[in-house]
C-alpha cells in the first residue's frame, strides 16, 4: 500500500515503543511556506489530497488520535480513516479498525453536536480540567462520551499518563491545535513531528503557527531541537513532507 502519487508511504513506518509513563507522541501539522497553519480559523484548503492521505496513513499506527478543544470547535474532529483498506490494514495488525478519539479541554466549552460526539463507529473520550464546571462534564457525558478529569495546570502530562496506564495507549497522534502542540513541545512530551509544507504564502496579522505558547516569549534557550528523519518533495503539488524526531539532551 502506498500514498497517492507524489507522496511517501506512511503505512509502513516503524516507531519505538512508548517511553516510561506515557505514549510515544507524534504531532502532525500542515503549514504554508511562511509557517501559517490556518486561514479564517481553519486549516481546510491548505493541503492537497496527498497531504490528507498521509494524515490518514499516520492514523493507521495510532492507538489514540488527540485534538485540542479549539481545533474541535473550528474544524470538528474524528479519528476516522475514511478508507476501508486502511482499516483492514489496522485489523491485520491486531488493532481496532479505528483509533480512539480524544479531546482535551480546560473549560468544557465543546460543540456537542459535532461528529466527535454523534459518531458511533468509533470510541471517544474527553479529558477535562478539574477547573471546569461540573455541569459541563455532565453535559459531555450526556452527549455520549466519557469524561476523565485532569488537574488544572497539569492537564497534558496527566492526560498522557492516563492514556498509557488506563487505556493502554502506546502511540498517540496529536493533530493540533497550536496551543496544545506548544504545551506538549514545551513540556518535552513530543517524540516526532510530521510537517507538510504547502506551496503557498498566506501572510496575515498574528497568524497561527504549528506550536504556540501564549504568554511566553520565544527563546532559543528553551527551543526543542529536531533531527530530520526524512524529506519528500512532491513536484505535482509543490508540497514538502517532513518527518523530524525530537532530540533529547543538550542542543
Amino acid at each position: 500500500m502506498s500514498a497517492e502519487r507524489g507522496g511517501p508511504d506512511y503505512t509502513e513506518l516503524e516507531f519505538p515503543g512508548p517511553p516510561g509513563g506515557r505514549p510515544y507522541v507524534l504531532v502532525n501539522m500542515i503549514a504554508s511556506a511562511d509557517g501559517v497553519t490556518a486561514a479564517g480559523g481553519t486549516e481546510r484548503g491548505l493541503g492537497s489530497r496527498t497531504d490528507r492521505r498521509l494524515l490518514r496513513e499516520l492514523r493507521v499506527h495510532a492507538d489514540i488520535v488527540l485534538t485540542g478543544a479549539g481545533t474541535l470547535r473550528a474544524n470538528g474532529a474524528s479519528p476516522r480513516l475514511g478508507d476501508a483498506a486502511l482499516e483492514e490494514l489496522r485489523a491485520r495488525r491486531g488493532k481496532p479498525r479505528l483509533p480512539l478519539g480524544a479531546v482535551l479541554s480546560r473549560t468544557g466549552d465543546l460543540p456537542l453536536g459535532d461528529r466527535f460526539f454523534t459518531g458511533r463507529d468509533f470510541g471517544g473520550v474527553v479529558y477535562l480540567s478539574d477547573g471546569a464546571p461540573a455541569a459541563r462534564a455532565e453535559a459531555i457525558e450526556a452527549a455520549g462520551r466519557p469524561v476523565r478529569r485532569v488537574p488544572a495546570g497539569g492537564e497534558a502530562p496527566a492526560m498522557l499518563r492516563d492514556m498509557r496506564e488506563r487505556l493502554g495507549c502506546r502511540l498517540l497522534l496529536l493533530e493540533g491545535g497550536p496551543t496544545l502542540n506548544g504545551e506538549c513541545f514545551r513540556l518535552g512530551l513530543v517524540d516526532e513531528f510530521f510537517l507538510t509544507v504547502g506551496a503557498l504564502v498566506l501572510g496575515g496579522d498574528r497568524a497561527p503557527t504549528a506550536a504556540e505558547t501564549p504568554g511566553r516569549a520565544a527563546s532559543l534557550a528553551a527551543a526543542r531541537r529536531l533531527a530530520l528523519v526524512s524529506a519528500h518533495p512532491n513536484p505535482a503539488t509543490g508540497e514538502l513532507y517532513l518527518r523530524y524526531r525530537v532530540t533529547r539532551g543538550a542542543a
